[in-house]
């Protein structure tokens, strides 16, 4: 597995007292952007966790990566096609 913070912006939040949830959103941006082309950031976040959240518990980034996880882990079901496309059809069918 590749570097999971090649710029160390993940381990510099984590070392940046009374940093908060947006300070942390957005360094957490930063680092999605920062990734070499082709990297799966959300195959990143466990070894992430693993590194810096189990020292941190309470700190915002680890909130943040935990919900990450969560968000992404839900993304991959594969229904958000048929769901838009249940949205945009008229009850019935009508007016087609």
């Amino acid at each position: 597995m590749p570097d999971c913070d090649p710029k160390n912006l993940i381990r510099e939040c984590y070392r940046i007292d009374g940093i908060s949830e947006a300070e942390c959103r957005s360094i957490l941006l930063d680092w999605a952007l920062s990734l070499p082309d082709g990297a799966d950031a959300p195959a990143l976040i466990p070894a992430l966790l693993a590194r810096h959240g189990e020292a941190a518990p309470d700190h915002p980034m680890t909130a943040l990566l935990r919900e990450g996880l969560g968000e992404w882990k839900g993304a991959r079901r594969g229904h958000g096609r048929r769901r838009r496309k249940a949205r945009r059809s008229p009850p019935g069918g009508a007016g087609r």
